[in-house]
C-alpha cells in the first residue's frame, strides 16, 4: 500500500518541480545580461512610458552590479521611475538615498526637482481626481512640501534648467496654500469667531503678498471689523480694498456688507 501511494503522488511532484523550474528560468531571464544591456532596456521601457517594468530593471541592475557608472545612473533614473510608477515614498526614499551617496553629483539638482515634484503631485489624491472639489479646501500639506522643495532647489542650484518650471509651480502652489487660510477664515466667520477671521486674513496679507486671495482678506477684514465694531480699521481696509481692485467680486462684496443688529 505505502508503495502504491509513492507512485500515486510521483507525477504530482514532478509536476510541481517542473513549474517551479520553469518560474526560475523565466524570472532568471536577465541572468547573463551586462550591466549596460539591463541599464538599455530600464531606459528604454522608462522612454516608452513602461514604468513598472522599468523599475524592475533597474532594481536588477542595481542588485547585480552595484557599482559603477550604470549603477550611479540607474540609482538616478529609478527615483523618476518610482515617481512614474505612482510609488511616491519609494521615489522619495531612492532621492535621499541618491543624495547622501553622490552629493556632488553634477546633475544632483534634478534630483532636488523631482522632490518637489512628487509632494506636487501628492497634493491632489486620487479621489479628488475622480470626484473634483473646492482646492482650497484640501489640506496643504503636501503644497508647503512640494513648496520647500522648489524653494530648496531654488536657494542650492539657481542657475538649474529647471529652476524656471519650479517657479511656475511654486506660484500656483502659493496661490493655493493662500485660499486655503481663506478658505479656514471663512470657517471662523460662519461660526462668530471674528478675531480668528482678521488674524487669518491678516496672515494671508502678510505671508502671501501678491497673491490671488489678497482681495478675499482684505474683504474679511473689512467685514469682520465691521462686526467686531472697528470701523476705523474696517474703513481703511475697504480704502485699500477699492484703490487696489476696483472691479474684483470680494470688494462689490465688502461694500455691501451690513452688520445685523
Amino acid at each position: 500500500m505505502r508503495s502504491v501511494k509513492i507512485w500515486i503522488l510521483l507525477p504530482l511532484l514532478v509536476s510541481l518541480l517542473a513549474g517551479c523550474a520553469g518560474d526560475v528560468q523565466e524570472d532568471d531571464f536577465t541572468a547573463s545580461w551586462s550591466a549596460e544591456e539591463l541599464y538599455n532596456k530600464a531606459r528604454g521601457y522608462l522612454l516608452d512610458g513602461g514604468f513598472t517594468a522599468s523599475v524592475d530593471m533597474y532594481e536588477r541592475l542595481i542588485s547585480r552590479y552595484p557599482y559603477g557608472a550604470y549603477a550611479e545612473q540607474s540609482r538616478m533614473d529609478l527615483a523618476y521611475a518610482y515617481f512614474s510608477d505612482s510609488q511616491p515614498e519609494a521615489a522619495l526614499d531612492a532621492i535621499d538615498r541618491f543624495t547622501k551617496l553622490y552629493p556632488l553629483h553634477e546633475q544632483i539638482d534634478y534630483l532636488y526637482y523631482v522632490r518637489g515634484l512628487v509632494h506636487f503631485r501628492r497634493d491632489v489624491s486620487i479621489f479628488e481626481r475622480l470626484m473634483p472639489q473646492d482646492v482650497s479646501a484640501r489640506e496643504v500639506a503636501s503644497a508647503k512640501q512640494a513648496f520647500d522643495a522648489f524653494l530648496l532647489l531654488l536657494r542650492l542650484y539657481p542657475e538649474s534648467e529647471y529652476v524656471d518650471d519650479a517657479r511656475q509651480r511654486m506660484v500656483y502652489l502659493r496661490n493655493r496654500l493662500a485660499h486655503h487660510e481663506i478658505h479656514v477664515a471663512d470657517y471662523y466667520m460662519k461660526r462668530g469667531a471674528y478675531v480668528a477671521v482678521s488674524g487669518r486674513a491678516r496672515f494671508v496679507i502678510e505671508t502671501y503678498p501678491g497673491t490671488t486671495a489678497i482681495p478675499d482678506a482684505l474683504a474679511l477684514l473689512v467685514k469682520s471689523y465691521r462686526l467686531l465694531g472697528q470701523e476705523v480699521l474696517a474703513g481703511n481696509s475697504l480704502r485699500l480694498l477699492q484703490s487696489n481692485y476696483p472691479q474684483h467680486r470680494a470688494t462689490l462684496d465688502a461694500e455691501g456688507f451690513q452688520v445685523v443688529n
